[in-house]
């Protein structure tokens, strides 16, 4: 089995040194569509030029991965007890905790392992766990990425934690539209994600798609910005924690509409597809925010 369950969990963290400058910071906000509604508009120049920029906490997923960085997309998911061909799995879920506003530019250690592998009956789940730490010691982010492996379930493992209670019984406090380009995904990968699912029309048609879909990273990044721009008013250093299921994908061109429901500090939130007949892409989603 490509999955030995044991040795992935047993293994020690790998830990690698990342770095990044403003460049990376405004590459990672223009591959979310900064600039694109009003190129001129304050609130999207502070995502898109360097002076004043502010950073989303949703960088942290690309931090020192981009494309300058050599990142080369891989044939494999290989790690320790893990070898998963990339067309069997898919970004189930993700999760992200930060300690305070994010550098614009800086280093840091990284340390990644697996954390949980869960047994879904037709499919195992990797949880990856990532913690980067800066060069004085303090904790910047944690990321927890949920892998699902197709075809790798039926072990008798743990089958992971409930999900959670749905969403409040009560019309939403916000909802905020965000269209995409249709080039979103090729720029997006410039992060470093080259999957040639998100850019070569015959691997996306292997894998059971029509076409090249947007990374689950780019709808995840583009929700946090318009939740950081239509509820917190710009303020990315209050983002502490935001949490999502994918739970469908979405194709480049298309728009993303999210729905919010404050309940104090804790923001539910949907996102839909309103061009698939509100089709879901990111559910389970929840984001805790200090104000």
């Amino acid at each position: 089995m490509p999955i030995d369950v044991t040795t992935a969990l047993a293994a020690e963290p790998s830990v690698t040194r990342i770095s990044w400058t403003d460049r990376d910071v405004l590459l990672y906000h223009l591959s979310l569509g900064a600039g694109a509604a009003d190129a001129t508009d304050p609130a999207e120049l502070r995502w898109a030029y360097e002076r004043g920029l502010r950073v989303l906490p949703t960088f942290a997923l690309v931090a020192g991965q981009g494309i300058s960085s050599g990142a080369a997309g891989p044939a494999s998911m290989s790690m320790p007890g893990v070898d998963v061909d990339l067309r069997r799995i898919l970004h189930g879920g993700q999760r992200l905790r930060v300690n305070g506003p994010l550098p614009t530019a800086g280093t840091a250690t990284v340390a990644s392992r697996v954390s949980d592998v869960w047994d879904k009956g037709k499919a195992a789940v990797v949880v990856l766990e990532q913690r980067a730490t800066a060069d004085d010691g303090a904790e910047l982010w944690t990321t927890s990425m949920q892998i699902w492996a197709r075809g790798e379930g039926g072990f008798g493992g743990d089958p992971g934690p409930a999900a959670e209670a749905g969403l409040p019984d009560r019309a939403p406090d916000h909802v905020l539209t965000s269209p995409t380009g249709p080039q979103q995904a090729l720029l997006y990968r410039l992060n470093g994600d080259l999957n040639p699912l998100h850019a070569d029309p015959r691997f996306a048609a292997a894998a059971g798609f029509d076409r090249p879909i947007l990374h689950g990273l780019a709808s995840y990044g583009i929700v946090c910005r318009a939740v950081v721009d239509g509820v917190l008013g710009g303020d990315a250093a209050a983002v502490r924690d935001y949490e999502v299921r994918f739970a469908g994908t979405l194709l480049p061109g298309e728009t993303v509409r999210t729905s919010v429901w404050e309940d104090g500090d804790r923001l539910h939130l949907l996102a839909v597809c309103p061009e698939r007949g509100d089709a879901p892409v990111l559910t389970h989603a929840t984001m805790e925010v200090a104000r």
